[in-house]
């Protein structure tokens, strides 16, 4: 997915509004599901820095808890 918003920055000069966009642009086929929450609409976005336009620059797992290695999965 990361990819994909990075691809659709680099092609419109901006990221997109929502990560529903991507797939709405051909970018992705759908939006893909949080491993850990195994949902679409969890995803927590990120915005992007200053003076960048869009409102989706990368994206984090919603889900609360930690993994295995004590991290956060709202880290990864």
């Amino acid at each position: 997915m990361r990819d994909a918003l990075d691809k659709f920055n680099a092609d419109r000069g901006r990221y997109p509004q929502e990560l529903a966009e991507l797939a709405r642009e051909r970018y992705l086929r759908e939006v893909p599901r949080d491993p850990i929450t195994e949902r679409a609409d969890t995803w927590s976005v990120i915005s992007p820095p200053d003076g960048q336009a869009g409102a989706v620059s990368d994206v984090r797992s919603g889900a609360a808890g930690r993994g295995r290695d004590g991290s956060p999965y709202a880290e990864w």
